[in-house]
């Protein structure tokens, strides 16, 4: 890798403090992305929405490796996702802009379990143009699962076949 190269990481965060890392990161001028969902709250006396980590305990920052020092001294990070030796391990660019589309699309998007195998496809037309996932068939419907492979994660939203 080269260092002066911004790469995708996913950094892990302490819990419940994502929101507060994604602020401490941007105040220090690291482009960081922390996907929201929105979800209704059931309190004892009310309901209310509320925006909440779609892979709680993570985040995503786009960095050098010249910048790494940056992040991991910022309060409320654990460390830098990686897969070999703690060394910390870049996540494809598809993987991170596929999110950031579902994201964008305004279709209602689940946390889904992590699927390694299953039929790949891409979205060729739609508000999910571009994407490629996992196709699931559900019932009468169909989802489309995005997957970030390093962390075992990934989440799905419904499409119609004909996309």
């Amino acid at each position: 890798m080269d260092r002066n190269i911004a790469y995708w990481f996913a950094i892990h965060t302490r819990s419940r403090h994502e929101k507060q890392v994604d602020m401490f990161l941007r105040e220090k001028s690291i482009n960081s992305f922390l996907p929201l969902i929105r979800t209704l709250s059931r309190r004892r006396d009310r309901r209310e929405f509320v925006d909440l980590p779609l892979f709680p305990g993570y985040l995503f920052v786009n960095m050098t490796l010249n910048s790494m020092y940056d992040v991991i001294n910022t309060r409320g990070v654990v460390r830098i996702v990686g897969n070999d030796n703690f060394n910390p391990t870049p996540i494809p660019d598809k993987q991170v802009n596929d999110i950031k589309l579902l994201l964008s699309s305004n279709v209602k998007l689940d946390p889904y379990k992590y699927l390694k195998n299953g039929v790949r496809v891409r979205v060729k037309v739609g508000l999910l143009m571009g994407v490629e996932g996992i196709l699931l068939k559900r019932k009468t419907n169909y989802r489309v699962v995005v997957s970030i492979d390093l962390l075992q994660k990934a989440a799905s939203a419904e499409i119609s076949i004909a996309d």
